[in-house]
């Protein structure tokens, strides 16, 4: 990363090959959906996981948003897929944004990624 590009090589790879994006393939014994959306710039993001026997087999996301955004939810899916259910309920903001080097102008986009996880965190404490 240069001073003059935005974009650090955690984030580059992740919004290049963003290997969780689209939709769930797999059936499962439970899905979680969850969308949150921001409406004043247009970013919206789309999270669903298949869970079974209390882990996160699978997990996609859509995205509308910008590189940042897209790489943070292609970061979270990596990290909690193949992993407990549980891990839904912890989504550390800061670490996120020191990982892939997201200016704190664009904190309200990690925000709204967090809110898309806990509402999937949500459905699942709702319906155990």
């Amino acid at each position: 990363m240069t001073d003059h590009d935005p974009y650090n090589v955690v984030l580059r790879a992740c919004f290049e090959n963003p290997d969780h994006a689209g939709d769930l393939q797999g059936e499962y014994a439970r899905v979680l959906a969850s969308e949150s959306v921001e409406s004043d710039h247009g970013v919206r993001i789309v999270l669903s996981a298949g869970i079974a026997d209390g882990m996160i087999v699978e997990m996609r996301f859509r995205v509308w948003g910008c590189p940042h955004t897209i790489a943070a939810a292609e970061t979270l899916c990596s990290d909690l897929e193949k992993g407990p259910v549980s891990g839904l309920s912890a989504f550390d903001t800061n670490g996120m944004m020191q990982r892939l080097s997201v200016p704190v102008e664009k904190t309200g986009k990690i925000l709204l990624l967090e809110d898309a996880m806990k509402l999937l965190w949500e459905q699942h404490e709702s319906a155990a």
